[in-house]
C-alpha cells in the first residue's frame, strides 16, 4: 500500500488524475480514482515515513475533493436557520472518530446517503488529537477521502470538540494554557475545521456563592477565545463557537447560570471590539459522563438525563440570545430509546464518541489477539492512572479509548474483510441514530443554506 516515491505516486495515477503542471489538477477518470487509488491515498497520506509523500498524498485528497465540491464548511448558517425557527424538528449529530477513522467515516457517509442527509458533524476533541494520533489534517484528510470513496458531494462540517482550557494546566501556568489552545485552534482552522467548541467550563467556580462569578472565568476567557477565532477565519466563513456552562460530569446546569454566562460573554465581546459575532449553540450538564459511567464488571450504569435542562436552556437560547439550542455531551452510550427524545426538547446538538468505540473493541471481528496486545500495553504503560477502586474491567473500559493512538496502523491494517464486517455494524448503528435524530432530508436544506469557499492548500515544497 505504501509509495516508495513520488514518482511512483505519480505513476498510479496516469489516466485517472491529471497533475498538469504540479499545481492544477483534473480529475480524468472517476470511477478508477475511486475503486484504484483514494485507499492508496489516505494510507499514504496517513501512514508513509516519507513525509514528501504523506503531504503530496494529503494535498491531492484535498484538491480532489474540492473539485468534487465536498469542501469543509461551517455550520453556521444551519444553526441560524434553527435559532430562527425556519427550520426544526431535528438534532445534529457530531460524531467522533477515535480509530478506524477512514472506514467508519465511510460507514457514516454511506447511511447519511440512504436517507439524504447533509446536517451531520465529524470532531474531534482536544484530548483525542493526543491520544488517537490525529491531527486536525489527518483526520480530515481521512473522512474527505471517505467522501470520495463512497461519491458523497456536498460540504461537510469538521468540527474542533472540547477545545479545552485544562484547570491543572491553568493554574500552573494560564497564559502557556491559553496560547496553547490558541495554536491548537489556528492549527484546526487552517486544516479546514470551521466548527469549533470553546470548553473554559473547566474554570467555572461552584465555590463562588454569586453565579456571575462562579462563571467568570469561564465566559471572559470564551469572550477571548471567540475573538481569536473570528481573527482566524477565512474570507466568506463565519465560524460556528460553541460555548459550554457547565463541565460534563459535574453539576447539573440551569437557566440562571446560562443567562449570567451569556450577559457576561457578550459584554466581554463588546469590549473587545464592535460587530465580533458570538456563539451559535450552548453545551449543557445534564446527568451524562463521558463514555458512561463503567459498573464492576464493566457494563454501562443507567443514566438519569433530565430533558428539562435542555428544552428550559434551549427556549432561552433562542427566544433571548439568537441561539440555535443546547448541546448535549456523553451521549453515545445512552439506551437507544433515549434518542428521539432529543429532537422534541429542542437539543441543536448531540455528542457521540464511546459508544462506537466500544462496537469496534466488543466486534468479534476485531482481532483477538490484537485486542490482547492493546489491552496488555495499557495495563503497563497506564499502570499509575488505575484508580485503588477500580476493577479490572472498569480499568480497562475507561482506558481503551488510548489504545487507538499507539495501535493506529495495527488497528487499521485488520483484514478488508473483518473491517467490513465491523463497519457494517457501526452502520446498522448510525442508520438507527439519524432516525431517531430525524435528519433524515437535510442535505438539500444543507446545500442550500451553507456557504462554502475554495481554499487552496499549501502547495508541497516537493511540487514546487
Amino acid at each position: 500500500m505504501k509509495y516508495e516515491s513520488i514518482k511512483e505516486l505519480k505513476d498510479t495515477l496516469k489516466g485517472i488524475v491529471d497533475f498538469g503542471n504540479n499545481i492544477e489538477i483534473k480529475i480524468l477518470d472517476i470511477n478508477k480514482l475511486r475503486e484504484k487509488v483514494i485507499d492508496r491515498l489516505v494510507y499514504n497520506a496517513e501512514f508513509n515515513k516519507d513525509s514528501n509523500i504523506r503531504d503530496v498524498s494529503g494535498w491531492l485528497i484535498y484538491e480532489i475533493a474540492n473539485q468534487l465540491e465536498i469542501k469543509p464548511a461551517s455550520i453556521q448558517q444551519l444553526y441560524e436557520l434553527i435559532s430562527k425557527e425556519k427550520v426544526s424538528g431535528f438534532t445534529v449529530p457530531a460524531i467522533n472518530i477515535r480509530g478506524l477513522t477512514y472506514d467508519v467515516a465511510r460507514a457514516i457517509i454511506r447511511s447519511a446517503l440512504k436517507e439524504n442527509i447533509g446536517a451531520f458533524i465529524f470532531e474531534i476533541a482536544r484530548s483525542e488529537i493526543g491520544y488517537t494520533q490525529q491531527t486536525p489534517v489527518e483526520y480530515i484528510v481521512a473522512i474527505l477521502g471517505a467522501a470520495i470513496k463512497e461519491n458523497y458531494s456536498a460540504p461537510i462540517f469538521f468540527q474542533g470538540d472540547h477545545f479545552q482550557i485544562g484547570l491543572k494546566n491553568y493554574h500552573n501556568d494560564s497564559t502557556l494554557e491559553i496560547n496553547t489552545v490558541k495554536t491548537l485552534i489556528k492549527k484546526a482552522i487552517e486544516a479546514g475545521f470551521y466548527n469549533i467548541d470553546i470548553d473554559t467550563s473547566t474554570l467555572v467556580d461552584l465555590s463562588q456563592k454569586d453565579i456571575d462569578e462562579q462563571q467568570r472565568l469561564n465566559f471572559e476567557l470564551a469572550a477571548e477565545l471567540t475573538a481569536h477565532i473570528r481573527a482566524l477565519e477565512p474570507d466568506g466563513i463565519t465560524v460556528s463557537i460553541g460555548g459550554e456552562i457547565g463541565e460534563i460530569g459535574g453539576e447539573n446546569s440551569t437557566v440562571e447560570e446560562f443567562r449570567s454566562y451569556m450577559n457576561g460573554y457578550r459584554l466581554e465581546l463588546d469590549n473587545r471590539g464592535e460587530n465580533i459575532k458570538g456563539l451559535s449553540k450552548i453545551s449543557v450538564q445534564t446527568g451524562t459522563t463521558h463514555g458512561g459511567t463503567p459498573l464492576p464488571d464493566g457494563s454501562i450504569a443507567e443514566v438519569n438525563l433530565d430533558f428539562n435542562v435542555l428544552s428550559d436552556i434551549s427556549k432561552v437560547a433562542k427566544q433571548e440570545y439568537g441561539l440555535s439550542g443546547t448541546v448535549q455531551h456523553g451521549a453515545s452510550t445512552l439506551p437507544d430509546n433515549a434518542f428521539d427524545k432529543f429532537p422534541h426538547s429542542g437539543t441543536a446538538e448531540v455528542h457521540l464518541a464511546t459508544g462506537f468505540q466500544n462496537i469496534i473493541y466488543d466486534s468479534k471481528f476485531f482481532p483477538s489477539k490484537l485486542r490482547n496486545e492493546i489491552y496488555a500495553y495499557l495495563q503497563d504503560k497506564h499502570a499509575n492512572e488505575k484508580k485503588p477502586d477500580q476493577t479490572d474491567e472498569q480499568f480497562i473500559y475507561k482506558m481503551r479509548k488510548k489504545g487507538f493512538g499507539p495501535f493506529k496502523e495495527a488497528i487499521w491494517n485488520i483484514s478488508k474483510e473483518n473491517r467490513e464486517k465491523i463497519s457494517e455494524s457501526l452502520e446498522t448503528k448510525f442508520d438507527l441514530l439519524f432516525n431517531k435524530l430525524n435528519i433524515h432530508d437535510t442535505l438539500e436544506t444543507v446545500k442550500e443554506c451553507t456557504i462554502t469557499v475554495n481554499i487552496k492548500r499549501k502547495l508541497p515544497n516537493i511540487l514546487l
